[in-house]
């Protein structure tokens, strides 16, 4: 028997086995919602070939939708699966994706939209999710922003109950895909909860529990707290503010901004006084506060930890009261 013949599928394409479907939501560059673009894909493994098709329905209007509709076209190109890399081989999109168990971390190139994407897909088992975004850029210039929830179905062409079920769901995201990134306003809290932490070789090294303090000092900033313990143990502080969709982060410990597209924060911490920084992404999964944190952490300009996972809020007192003056 041929060594392709037994060839099996990598971690990560039998974790993404079945049909996807989302109701991605697209940005413009300054973080405007501009319509969605209705999707279902699937990474199949078929003998020693994986294929890759996504169906989409672009529903937008304005000048992006000249750039990023398809007219009907299936997208359909093949993928070398590997758990070091996931090599893109085109038509639709030329590039690589880099898996760090569950989470996938690609960069590619589209020749029909002429952008240049990075990707970042995390499977998160116990909420039944795949948590998706993409940046497009021009070199270095971002033109827009896709990002938005998924489900798997494994019978959804034959099973009515399923197809009720996914259209539920975009119903949902619909409601939910333009809401902005904003942290609670008012009350105090804490975010809890555990990251997977793996090396830049893409080795799981073990989990860091997290836990981020909360208080809010005004209506549009607020004082952070964030302690790390386990693979990464350390601990920092600083203020953060908003303006609209760009946050700031003001020391003392770490400084930095970024910019909010719905739902999704992309930013970057610099730590004072250190060849360290932090590059994330975080995404607000529901209204209860539930963040579904990525963090790159680079040392020297180089990676040294990709650490993920989903932190639960747990709110405390309201700190923001009424204010009355005496006659």
């Amino acid at each position: 028997m041929s060594e392709q013949s037994t060839k099996q599928p990598s971690k990560f394409q039998q974790a993404i086995t079945g049909e996807w479907h989302g109701m991605p939501s697209v940005f413009d560059a300054d973080g405007n919602h501009t319509g969605f673009n209705k999707v279902n894909r699937a990474s199949v493994f078929e003998g020693d070939r994986t294929t890759y098709w996504m169906e989409t329905d672009f529903q937008n209007s304005g000048p992006l939708r000249n750039r990023f509709d398809t007219a009907g076209a299936r997208f359909e190109f093949g993928v070398i699966d590997s758990d070091s890399n996931r090599i893109y081989c085109g038509p639709d999109f030329v590039g690589s994706g880099r898996p760090y168990g569950l989470l996938v971390d690609s960069n590619y190139y589209s020749p029909g939209w002429n952008t240049d994407l990075r990707t970042v897909n995390l499977i998160l088992p116990s909420h039944g999710l795949q948590v998706y975004s993409s940046q497009l850029f021009e070199a270095d210039t971002l033109v827009a922003v896709f990002n938005g929830l998924y489900v798997v179905t494994q019978d959804h062409d034959s099973n009515p109950d399923t197809q009720a079920f996914v259209e539920n769901f975009l119903a949902q995201e619909q409601q939910a895909a333009s809401k902005p990134f904003i942290l609670p306003v008012k009350h105090a809290g804490q975010w809890r909860g555990e990251f997977e932490v793996y090396d830049d070789k893409q080795q799981l090294l073990g989990t860091t529990a997290v836990l981020i303090d909360y208080t809010p000092v005004s209506l549009t900033s607020a004082d952070v707290r964030v302690q790390l313990s386990g693979v990464i143990d350390r601990s920092f502080s600083y203020r953060r503010s908003r303006t609209n969709q760009v946050h700031r982060f003001e020391g003392p410990d770490v400084f930095g901004n970024g910019r909010a597209y719905g739902r999704y924060l992309w930013s970057t911490q610099h730590f004072y006084g250190e060849a360290l920084k932090i590059k994330s992404r975080d995404t607000l999964l529901d209204d209860k506060g539930t963040l579904c944190a990525i963090w790159n952490f680079y040392a020297g300009g180089k990676e040294q930890y990709t650490a993920f996972g989903v932190l639960d809020w747990h709110p405390g007192e309201q700190v923001l009261n009424a204010r009355y003056v005496q006659p």
